[in-house]
């Protein structure tokens, strides 16, 4: 856990959120400024900064994010009209918060290109 990292106090239950799930490995709260009317981010408990700062033996991490990350989308009822899994990376990928972590997005047709 970082100290000054926003979703690793999420993660801790130090800072309120709108948990949708939680197990040992991710934590998954809707988004605060919503950009569909499903909007979850799901989060791993371990710090990793990015996608980019990922190593190997983060595989089974990433695996479980993922596999979250499609969970959650069929217990919302979006899974079968479709939905995205976006990660951004870094200051011009959009990233924000720099915590590892999967925008759950859907429940709306998606425009391209997204950004």
């Amino acid at each position: 856990m970082a100290s000054d990292c926003l979703f690793c106090s999420i993660a801790a239950g130090e800072i309120p959120a709108n948990i949708v799930h939680e197990d040992d490995t991710v934590v998954a709260f809707r988004d605060i400024h919503p950009q569909a009317p499903v909007h979850i981010l799901v989060i791993p408990r371990q710090h990793v900064t990015s996608l980019d700062e990922a190593k190997k033996e983060h595989v089974e991490l990433l695996g479980r994010l993922l596999l979250a990350t499609g969970e959650l989308a069929r217990r919302e009822g979006i899974a079968e009209r479709g939905y995205r899994a976006v990660l951004n990376v870094g200051d011009e990928g959009g990233q924000t918060v720099e915590h590892l972590h999967v925008h759950l997005v859907g429940g709306r047709r998606m425009g391209w290109p997204p950004g």
